[in-house]
């Protein structure tokens, strides 16, 4: 295998993760389940991100399998990627929805969402986004401000509903991930302190259209122990416990998301290890779980392809440049976040030894423009590379950065190939700008 990151000549097969997923090499050509990943380049052009239905669906039933004793409502992260395909199969699958603003609403109705499976978090929800879902009847608001609490109070009079509400509670817990994805520890945007969410339930009487029944966390993403998780649950028990003493109960209790994967060499808890260490806690809860994973379900099913455009020696370094940059996949450059970068078509052992360290770099006018750094690969111009593990937040933070078209999207479904979100043109660019 060509990507081994302290030195060439590693021929272990690319299925790296404690999860199982089906991108495969078959004699030296890589595959998306049973189809060529190279013949889909071919069709479809180039960068474009592609998906394995079956891992989704798979990884999906892996957690709702290993959390079956406790039979927690499933609610899919959409931000980590809103293809409405994926989610189309999802909800086919039985799961719910996790979303944080009024496109993401937009697109699980289309979808035909059940309302009653909806979750609603972000800290910034506007007047209007609030009106919509509460006329499609999601089944509540996870609230992170006493502002927003009492916008909600005057939404819900003015629409005369009640609305089902979670107190965000910040747990004060730090996991080990990059800072710009923790949310649960002092100091972030997010959520109530404790105090706060217990004074709002004592004081529930000023809130008279809102129901709130639940306490929400989230503490974080791309974690791969169970500790912090265990930690913030130990902390959201004791609160409850003080609140039942006064006669209040909890209907939900929303764990939120956050279970990491492999990118390089982590070693991320399973879905059963996960919920060996959290189900005894959960148990001595009587409010029903909601659980919010997004990418442990998408991340491993989705790879971007890309094509070698030239190949660039310098004295200090030598540049493998493709035509997918920084616009289309953002984590390298935004969280310094390692990918695997292999070849569609793997060489013969013989070839390997003229591997070379390299950078992986797009045509985006930024140095941060990279997909992966000091890589030994042997490639040559016109040849195409898969970029492993994008099938979370890969598409779903692409830009026009550049005035670069975004990519398309490709489903590998039941043994075929579905163009699923059609490559962005330069008319669509400009189709929407006013030229005076």
């Amino acid at each position: 295998m060509l990507f081994h990151r302290k030195g060439p000549f590693s021929e272990d097969p690319p299925n790296l993760n404690s999860e199982m997923h089906y991108f495969t090499y078959k004699r030296n050509d890589l595959y998306c389940e049973n189809i060529k990943v190279k013949d889909l380049a071919k069709e479809f052009g180039t960068p474009f991100y592609l998906y394995s239905a079956r891992t989704i669906s798979e990884h999906f039933h892996k957690i709702k399998k290993a959390f079956s004793s406790i039979d927690p409502l499933i609610c899919y992260s959409l931000k980590a990627n809103s293809n409405l395909s994926i989610l189309k199969l999802l909800v086919k699958e039985g799961a719910g929805m996790d979303i944080v603003s009024g496109g993401e609403l937009y697109k699980v109705k289309k979808v035909n969402c059940p309302a009653k499976k909806i979750v609603y978090a972000s800290v910034g929800k506007t007047e209007e986004e609030i009106e919509e879902a509460v006329r499609y009847g999601i089944l509540m608001f996870n609230v992170e401000s006493l502002s927003e609490l009492r916008k909600l109070e005057e939404v819900a009079v003015r629409l005369k509903k009640k609305i089902n509400v979670a107190l965000r509670l910040n747990p004060e817990v730090e996991p080990r991930t990059h800072a710009y994805i923790i949310t649960g520890k002092k100091g972030t945007k997010f959520g109530m302190d404790r105090h706060s969410v217990k004074a709002v339930f004592f004081q529930r009487q000023e809130y008279p259209h809102l129901n709130i029944v639940a306490i929400h966390i989230h503490i974080g993403s791309q974690i791969t122990q169970a500790a912090p998780f265990a930690r913030a649950i130990k902390k959201v028990k004791s609160l409850v416990d003080e609140l039942e003493i006064k006669g209040i109960c909890l209907k939900y209790f929303n764990i939120g998301g956050g279970l990491g994967i492999v990118y390089d060499k982590e070693n991320p808890q399973t879905a059963d290890g996960f919920a060996r260490r959290v189900m005894p806690l959960l148990k001595e809860m009587s409010a029903r779980i909601i659980l919010e994973p997004g990418r442990f379900i998408v991340g491993n099913a989705g790879i971007l392809v890309s094509k070698v455009i030239y190949l660039k020696d310098t004295p200090y370094k030598q540049f493998v440049i493709v035509d997918a940059g920084m616009n289309d996949l953002i984590r390298p450059s935004l969280y310094e976040a390692y990918h695997k970068i292999i070849p569609l078509v793997r060489r013969k052992k013989a070839e390997n030894k003229r591997q070379k360290l390299v950078d992986v770099v797009g045509p985006v006018c930024e140095s941060g423009d990279f997909l992966g750094k000091d890589r030994y690969l042997e490639l040559k111009e016109g040849d195409y590379l898969a970029v492993l593990g994008c099938g979370a937040y890969g598409f779903s933070m692409s830009s026009n950065y550049n005035s670069r078209p975004r990519a398309a999207e490709v489903l590998v479904k039941n043994n075929r190939a579905y163009l699923v979100n059609k490559r962005e043109t330069y008319k669509d660019l400009v189709d929407k700008e006013v030229l005076i």
